[in-house]
């Protein structure tokens, strides 16, 4: 496949990112979505939909230590320009445009960035652990996902990993956003914060949860393709009547994940290919 003409040269490539970055701005203030906006109340909604917290500190690989410590800075800053924020009936919520552009005037620092095949630094880096946490918790409401983009590769190895593989949502501001949608008749609030030691999430509804949610994954392998190891799975969801043994309203698959893998796989993991 022919690398696109910005990746020939880092100039080209900061042009093509500024372009991008001023067209969503540009669409930002001529679209006639309503966006959710952080207000100056922010009393809790009285119903919670879900609660969920992820671990700040991890090993990564043989990635720098450090990076996950600046990280937990850049979420402070972040969780800050959204806590408390409502999605009322009929408005979008969009992460970047709450978020506004991560930089060093604004006191972010450099965390860990994933972008082409590579960990890296860049400022701003791990807010995507943020990003990850608010899809996750989207997944088990009526929210609907209207944009939403995965990491092309999968770079360290699973070490504490509570989600399944693939169910996150990659940000690069602003033009990789994670765009939620509210079609229903209640309001959804987003309560967030950095603890000691966890990024913790809820969210919280002005009427009751009518169902239960259930995410999970499904067809989980390596395989090895081309002389690359792939790993692939699906995410799969299903929507039952509350109670234990609420019945199944809906199985849906939800995204279907196949992406390069860029750390040693033991042999005895990797399916090979099925000969033509």
């Amino acid at each position: 496949m022919r690398k696109p003409l910005s990746l020939y040269h880092p100039a080209l490539y900061a042009l093509r990112v500024w372009q991008r970055r001023l067209f969503r701005t540009f669409g930002w203030h001529v679209s006639r979505r309503r966006y959710a906006r952080l207000g100056a109340c922010r009393e809790h909604l009285p119903y919670r939909h879900i609660k969920h917290t992820s671990k700040l500190i991890r090993r990564l690989g043989d990635s720098d230590l450090a990076l996950q410590y600046n990280k937990v800075v850049n979420l402070r800053l972040a969780v800050a320009c959204m806590d408390g924020v409502t999605i009322a009936p009929g408005e979008y919520f969009s992460f970047c445009r709450l978020l506004g552009r991560p930089s060093r005037a604004r006191g972010f620092v450099d965390g860990m960035e994933l972008s082409f095949g590579k960990a890296r630094q860049g400022v701003g880096g791990g807010i995507c652990q943020l990003s990850n946490l608010i899809h996750w918790m989207a997944l088990h409401s009526p929210l609907q996902l209207v944009e939403r983009a995965n990491h092309s590769f999968d770079p360290f190895p699973d070490e504490g990993r509570v989600l399944p593989f693939g169910s996150g949502a990659a940000i690069f501001y602003n033009f990789v956003d994670l765009v939620l949608y509210n079609p229903t008749q209640a309001s959804f609030q987003l309560r967030l914060k950095v603890a000691e030691h966890q990024l913790e999430g809820e969210l919280l509804s002005d009427t009751e949860r009518a169902v239960r949610y259930h995410v999970y994954q499904k067809h989980h392998r390596f395989v090895r393709e081309g002389g690359e190891v792939l790993r692939i799975n699906e995410i799969w969801r299903d929507i039952r009547e509350k109670g234990h043994q609420g019945a199944l309203l809906v199985a849906q698959c939800l995204y279907r994940n196949r992406v390069r893998v860029m750390y040693p796989v033991a042999e005895a993991q990797i399916e090979e290919p099925c000969a033509p």
